[in-house]
């Protein structure tokens, strides 16, 4: 076999190859909106529900003094040992 004859191979090789990826990739994206429009005809997506605010937690009344002291010294403790 001459080089030119070998060239000539390799191009229609190439060609060969790179045609057909060509066409899986175009049946690749035909398939897929095909697909999708099938889903979206069939089941169309609901309407998103409102959410409802979020409910805020009452703060008590009154503050505890004992329960300030001691989260105070949980403070404290914990600062001290850094």
């Amino acid at each position: 076999m001459n080089s030119s004859n070998l060239i000539m191979t390799g191009l229609e090789l190439m060609v060969l190859g790179m045609g057909s990826v060509f066409v899986f990739l175009i049946l690749l994206v035909v398939v897929t909106t095909g697909m999708s429009r099938v889903l979206t005809r069939y089941f169309p997506e609901a309407l998103p529900v409102p959410k409802a605010p979020p409910r805020r937690a009452k703060a008590p009344a009154t503050i505890d003094s004992e329960l300030i002291a001691a989260i105070g010294a949980a403070i404290k403790q914990h600062r001290s040992r850094s």
